[in-house]
């Protein structure tokens, strides 16, 4: 089965490639500019198409991604600290960006002849953003196919949408995906700050999945911090 990945960069989309890759069904990866802040991890989902032998499709989205204002990743909003399941990380939520981009992957899956787009969406996004949930998910999935009715069938492929990311990190590593060629932090600097939300999520799911986290953080220690408010709270 072709695969069409959409592929931010970060440890989830990277270690489905590597995932995909080992079946030998992965046809490409998409990827988006939407002017992120953290626009860096496009050279981690780069890194990775150039690693895999797949071509790499990079869309730029900045034009639609200014209109969608609102959000500590694309405006001037600074991103908050804690854990990545804080009301505090709403502030991240870019409107409809994943049907924004699932839909023009379908387009490019249906051009090329792919069979299936898999996106990495998983448990841990459900509290936090609406279009990583699974009645999103099969919802779009039952729209594409009727919009591609009579001229391609593309299937939508979630295969964490039920799991955590620990889960994602014991999966990865099975495959041999280089976690270190991953990029996850929302402040987008020159390292890991440690201290967002998808920085604590990461270097949690590393200790939960008892996998030896290769990410070089500018505050190490600061998840076990956020995890005992989270819990105190």
């Amino acid at each position: 089965m072709k695969t069409n990945v959409i592929c931010s960069g970060g440890l989830d989309s990277v270690s489905l490639a590597h995932v995909i890759a080992d079946r030998g069904e992965l046809a490409r990866l998409v990827s988006f500019d939407y002017g992120q802040r953290h626009r860096k991890e496009l050279e981690f989902a780069a890194a990775c198409a150039t690693r895999l032998g797949v071509p790499h499709h990079l869309i730029d989205m900045r034009g639609i991604g200014a209109s969608l204002t609102g959000s500590a990743l694309t405006d001037d909003i600074d991103v908050p600290d804690g854990h990545y399941a804080e009301d505090t990380m709403k502030i991240t939520v870019v409107p409809n960006r994943n049907a924004i981009m699932l839909t023009i992957a379908y387009g490019i899956a249906a051009a090329q002849g792919d069979d299936a787009v898999a996106t990495a969406v998983h448990g841990g996004d459900h509290f936090i953003y609406p279009d990583c949930r699974p009645l999103f998910t099969e919802a779009f999935d039952k729209m594409q196919r009727a919009a591609l009715d009579g001229y391609a069938d593309v299937a939508l492929y979630t295969p964490f949408v039920h799991r955590t990311k620990a889960d994602i990190v014991t999966e990865g590593a099975r495959v041999g995906t280089p976690f270190a060629q991953t990029w996850s932090c929302y402040k987008g600097g020159d390292r890991h700050c440690g201290r967002c939300g998808t920085c604590v999520e990461r270097r949690e799911a590393f200790d939960l999945a008892g996998v030896a986290d290769p990410t070089d953080y500018a505050d190490p220690d600061y998840w076990r911090v956020a995890l005992a408010s989270r819990k105190a709270g």
